[in-house]
């Protein structure tokens, strides 16, 4: 099979999607890659490189001429025009917030096999992991930054110090990127409440973190009573593919302290806080009813070199498994099916569908539906 790995255009992306490495196992596997010149610069990582490994250099339009198309971020508009019948996409899609990019994928026919909603039968996602860990980190440090006077919040040292109150980090949801907001936050000192709907969760991250944080089921009443004594509010909470529901509203930020900051790490899926909206590493902040709302989507492209060798680890295995077989390998693997979130025009991940009220086909119907490439 031919791949093509185009270099990621978002603003400040600098992932890449795969490593040399990676790219030396699709090529001893028989399979063509043509690489993007300089898509893993913003990794460290040099065309050389890759070229060491057996890839071919090319254009974008090159890579995007691909078979199969590997990548980072979604498609953005300007990409669009590349999205045909006969390509296999395999990226992050979250389309559950994106109206626009779903309806370019199904008029365009591209079938689209998302990262974010491969799950293994245990219900984990092992290709979201590793980006939810680097995101649940991260929000700790930018909310941190952004807690600092001359960056507008309230001044407050999250660590406090010696006679002085530490600041109150509030984590709505005990996942990946709750667990390790989590660690980031008490290695710095702060104090720590932790929500999540499972009592299951909340039971393991007290063992964990052996009863040092406070843990509270997540319920509107507990969150406003948590609101103004939160410095640092994080939003992690994840429903697979589907839009995240709205835990915090604009009224309830009434209740926070002025130049409290919220990090919300579920922007890409829409947000668990109302008046949250993507922002970028350009202007990453605004304020809204006096809070600092932090909406980066895309918050692991800042530490790239980082993201990217984490990330190709567990994206590797499927997409030797795609490049193998096609499209023929989501019927023999369950996790890597339920990825599938666009075919031959038909939208196949019933979150997507329900989210942006478009019709949905299940994937084992599309998948036996004759094959049409125009």
């Amino acid at each position: 099979m031919l791949i093509g790995l185009p270099k990621e255009i978002k603003v400040k992306e600098n992932r890449v999607a795969l490593t040399p490495g990676g790219v030396g196992s699709l090529v001893r596997r028989g399979h063509r890659v043509i690489v993007e010149r300089g898509a893993g610069v913003g990794s460290g990582i040099r065309d050389d490189e890759y070229t060491a490994a057996g890839a071919e250099l090319g254009s974008a339009a090159d890579a995007w001429a691909a078979e199969m198309v590997v990548k980072v971020k979604e498609p953005i508009k300007a990409e669009y025009g590349y999205l045909r019948p006969d390509l296999l996409l395999f990226t992050y899609l979250h389309l559950a917030a994106d109206r626009d990019l779903t309806e370019a994928l199904l008029a365009s026919g591209t079938t689209g096999v998302a990262y974010e909603t491969v799950q293994s039968s245990d219900g984990s996602l092992p290709l979201l992991t590793p980006m939810s860990e680097v995101a649940g980190r991260l929000s700790i440090q930018a909310g941190a930054y952004h807690l600092q006077k001359p960056q507008g919040g309230r001044g407050v040292l999250l660590g406090g110090v010696p006679g002085v109150q530490a600041g109150h980090v509030v984590i709505i949801g005990g996942g990946v990127v709750g667990t390790n907001a989590a660690k980031m936050a008490m290695g710095l000192g702060a104090k720590v409440t932790i929500l999540d709907v499972s009592h299951r969760r909340l039971t393991y991250l007290d063992d964990v973190f052996f009863g040092k944080l406070t843990t509270m089921m997540s319920s509107e009443a507990n969150i406003r009573s948590l609101l103004p004594e939160t410095d640092l509010l994080i939003g992690g909470v994840l429903i697979p593919g589907a839009r995240a529901p709205h835990l915090v509203t604009r009224d309830m930020l009434s209740l926070m302290q002025e130049g409290s900051v919220i990090v919300d790490v579920a922007v890409d899926q829409g947000g668990c806080v109302e008046t949250i909206r993507p922002t970028t590493y350009d202007d990453p902040v605004y304020t809204e009813e006096g809070i600092i709302h932090y909406g980066v989507a895309n918050m692991p492209g800042g530490v790239p070199r980082t993201s990217t060798f984490a990330l190709t680890n567990q994206t590797l295995p499927f997409a030797l498994q795609l490049a193998d077989h096609g499209v023929s390998a989501l019927l023999g693997n369950e996790a890597l099916k339920k990825g599938l979130n666009t075919i031959q025009g038909k939208l196949t991940f019933q979150g997507v569908a329900d989210a942006l009220e478009l019709p949905y086909t299940p994937a084992d119907d599309a998948l036996r539906m004759p094959v049409k490439l125009a």
